[in-house]
């Protein structure tokens, strides 16, 4: 197995979580009281409980380099995530970063911030 690091990221309802992120093809790898680990092929996600997260407050975040960004993101959208500017969750598109990479932007119901990189 080659080396990894994996987000462990903030959950208010570990539920909800997962079916939140199963909309767009995550599903649950593993699962206790306190911790929830998602997968998607080889991408994976960990929960642990934060009941008391405002998300209006969360600073969390990670990115997800990722070889399919627009399809991805599609499916996101299909599952009834909105673009906008404000509220949870939410969508930001995909545009060209200064640094020359692509990157979209999707902000879980808890505050939780993915910045979705196109691999290069």
């Amino acid at each position: 197995m080659m080396d990894r690091a994996v987000p462990t990221l903030p959950s208010r309802d570990l539920d909800a979580t997962v079916r939140f992120y199963s909309g767009f093809g995550f599903t649950a790898a593993y699962r206790s009281d306190e911790l929830v680990i998602l997968r998607r092929g080889d991408l994976h996600l960990e929960f642990f409980p934060f009941p008391d997260l405002d998300p209006g407050e969360s600073s969390f975040m990670c990115s997800v380099r990722i070889d399919d960004l627009d399809g991805l993101y599609r499916q996101i959208a299909d599952a009834g995530v909105p673009e906008a500017k404000s509220g949870f969750p939410r969508l930001h598109p995909p545009r060209m970063e200064s640094w020359g990479g692509r990157v979209a932007f999707l902000v879980d119901p808890d505050g939780t911030q993915l910045a979705l990189v196109q691999n290069g």
